[in-house]
This record gives C-alpha cells, sequence and structure tokens, in this order.
C-alpha cells in the first residue's frame, strides 16, 4: 500500500517565513514525494527531478548566505525541513543533508573567488553534491585516507577510490579529501572536483538493505586533473575541514532519523487505532499503549535535543558533544521506533504491503553514516573526560 502522508508536527519556528517554509516543505512532500515513495524505493529509482524541484524551491542551500544563492536559515530551522523531508521519505531527507555537507567546505572555507563561481550554482542552480572522505580501507579512521593528489604545475592530480558515497556516480560536484603531504591527519587537502571531469568514474551501485532509491557507490579518480583554484582551505587543512563539516552534518543525520522514526509512529498509530482484535481497536490493549508512548516520548526526546544544539551552533557557541549525542540518541530511537512499529502491525509489520518495513530497514544505516554511534560515544567521551591515553 502507498505511504500515508506525515502527520503534522506542531513546531515552535521563530519567524513567519519560516512556517511559511514549513508550510511549503509540507505540499511538496504531500503532492510529490510520497505518493511515489514506496514504488521508487522498490524500485531502486534515484527522484532527481524531486531535487531539481527542491533547488528551484530553494530548499537545497537553505542554511548559506542569501549572497551566494542560499537561503538565510538557521540550523534551528534548516534541520526541521530535513526532518520533514525525512518523514516523507527518507532517501530526500538523507540526500538534501548530503548535499549540504557537499557544499559547507566551499560555502565556510572557500575564498571569496570561489564561492562567488560556484556557490550560486551549487545551492540554487540545480546542482546536486556528493562528500567523498571514506575509503575501502579508512572508514572511521579517516586520517588513514590514501587518495592522493600531486601537484603539477597549476594543476593537482587526483589518484584514488572513496567508498561509501551518497550519490556517487550522479553528483554534478564532488568535495574530495585527498592526501598531498606526509601521513596522518595534517597531510589532507580538500578539493572541489566537477562530476564530469576526466578520469573520475563510479562502480555499480552498493546493493543495501534499505535505501534502494539512494544511490552508494565507490568512485574512482583516475588521474584527475583539477586547477589549484579549486583547492578548498590551505594545503594540510582538509582533515579539519572534513571533521568540522561532520559537526554539522551529523545535526542532519539526527533530523533525519527523527522524521523516519515519526513516520514509523503515524504508521504504526493508524493501524492500532483501525484494527480490532476481541472486539476492540488493538490501541485499547494496555501493552500496546505503553509501546506507543514510549515511542512518542524517545522521538520528542530526540527533536529537543538536535534543537538545543542547533541553537548552540546558530549562536556561534561550541555544539560538537551535542551533535554528537543528538546524532547517538536520534539514530538509537529510529531504530527503536521502527522496530516497534514493525512489532505493532505484527504480521502485515513484516511484509512490503505496509511501508514499517522499510522504515526499519531504512532506520540501520542511520546509526552508520557520519560516524558509527561507536565513534559518537568516544566523541562525547572526549568532551567529558579527554582524549584516551593521557
Amino acid at each position: 500500500m502507498p505511504d500515508r502522508a506525515p502527520q503534522p508536527v506542531d513546531r515552535q519556528l521563530p519567524t513567519e517565513e519560516a512556517r511559511d517554509l514549513i508550510s511549503l516543505v509540507r505540499d511538496i512532500a504531500q503532492q510529490e514525494i510520497v505518493p511515489r515513495a514506496a514504488e521508487e524505493e522498490d524500485a531502486g529509482r534515484f527522484p532527481r527531478e524531486l531535487f531539481t524541484l527542491l533547488s528551484r524551491s530553494g530548499l537545497l542551500g537553505l542554511p548559506y548566505d542569501s549572497e551566494h544563492g542560499g537561503g538565510d536559515q538557521p540550523y534551528e530551522v534548516y534541520l526541521q525541513v530535513l526532518e520533514e523531508l525525512a518523514a516523507a521519505r527518507l532517501t530526500v531527507g538523507l540526500g538534501v543533508s548530503v548535499h549540504s555537507l557537499a557544499s559547507y567546505a566551499l560555502a565556510a572555507y572557500g575564498t571569496k573567488e570561489q564561492q562567488v563561481e560556484h556557490l550560486p550554482a551549487m545551492l540554487g542552480g540545480g546542482m546536486l553534491g556528493a562528500y567523498c572522505l571514506s575509503e575501502p580501507h579508512s572508514g572511521s579512521d579517516a586520517a588513514a585516507l590514501r587518495t592522493k593528489a600531486v601537484r603539477d604545475g597549476d594543476a593537482w592530480v587526483i589518484t584514488g577510490t572513496k567508498a561509501w558515497i551518497t550519490h556517487g556516480g550522479i553528483a554534478d560536484f564532488y568535495t574530495v579529501m585527498a592526501r598531498t603531504g606526509e601521513e596522518g591527519p595534517r597531510g589532507i587537502t580538500a578539493f572541489l572536483v566537477p562530476g564530469d571531469a576526466p578520469g573520475l568514474s563510479a562502480a555499480p551501485p552498493e546493493k543495501k538493505m534499505g535505501m534502494k532509491g539512494s544511490p552508494t557507490a565507490q568512485v574512482h579518480f583516475d588521474g584527475v586533473r583539477v586547477l589549484d583554484d579549486r583547492r578548498i582551505g590551505e594545503e594540510g587543512q582538509g582533515l579539519a575541514i572534513a571533521l568540522t563539516a561532520l559537526e554539522s552534518g551529523r545535526l542532519g543525520i539526527a533530523a533525519c532519523a527523527i522524521g523516519l522514526a515519526q513516520a514509523a509512529l503515524d504508521e504504526a498509530l493508524s493501524y492500532a487505532t483501525e484494527r480490532r482484535q476481541f472486539g476492540k481497536p488493538i490501541a485499547d490493549f494496555q501493552g500496546l499503549r505503553f509501546m506507543l508512548a514510549d515511542m512518542a516520548t524517545q522521538i520528542e526526546a530526540g527533536r529537543a535535543l538536535y534543537l538545543a544544539a542547533a541553537r548552540l551552533r546558530d549562536a556561534g557557541r561550541p555544539f560538537a558533544r551535542q551533535a554528537a549525542m543528538a546524532k547517538l540518541h536520534c539514530t538509537d530511537t529510529a531504530m527503536r521506533v521502527t522496530t516497534d512499529a514493525v512489532q505493532i502491525l505484527g504480521g502485515y509489520g513484516y511484509t512490503a504491503d505496509f511501508p514499517a518495513e522499510r522504515y526499519m530497514r531504512e532506520a540501520k544505516v542511520l546509526q552508520i553514516v557520519e560516524g558509527t554511534n561507536q565513534i559518537q560515544r568516544m566523541v562525547i567521551a572526549r568532551h567529558l573526560v579527554g582524549p584516551e591515553g593521557r
């Protein structure tokens, strides 16, 4: 059966403009995303035309400056937009989050000339981005990456392979971290690589448990040549840029996780009030009512956590610890809530006729991407008690 339209969440938005923005997002979700979500996910179809619509609607550059085509929205608002999109279809919400992550390096560390040249197309010109940090042998250990960029006159030649790249093979630009110097974290530099650069290719998409409509693939760089004016930041600054971007990106994943969890709760609530057993709706049974209460409480707590971190970011205050906490709690919540939703639907929850089983499969990846939840615990602990091996 087709997905249900997300139930409106009572949001505390700071401005009338933000309220209008959320209203626009809900209209797009109900008219353009939800009706095709189940069919396209089942077919493994990426909705590229939908991302073109989101770009034209100003939704791909929300947290960036309007001077360069962005939406001038605080993270507090941007993340709630992501939640709405993810509740309609995780492939879309996560895709917008990844695009924002890929745009961050240039927006935060690029020169004025680079920003003027590239950001308008990246943020509002229909382009789609990808973020290239992980490699086949280096996931959590990002500083061990092996992709190399060698200086050749006024250009760099990039050689290597990136792995687990969302939008790999379909992106219009790739923000790439490559080794330009010594081993370790200080020898990595960031580059903005065009998606059609000669020597750039992608492997067939990975066959995944969930999110089949979102292509994830290895991306190969076989002597890809980029001019030095596409280097972002200073030489050797790349890992710092990458990790700073991930602090904000983790908030995007947290918001997407809460959107997915909310969709699962809505499905479970609808089923529980309609399904009758022993002469009454199953929502009348105390054991099931307690499950629903726990699901709703976990979602509300996660929403409050990611919004609190976003407000710190908007205020220019440190937020890395809170971002890690939000990513950890919200993605664990998504896994628990979607699992409980399948249980509430019983045998129907285990079939593809209802979206609950898809939600459960999709939730798992959120505990892995942009730093596994084990890495988040390490980040939180470092903020609490200092680095390991003192």
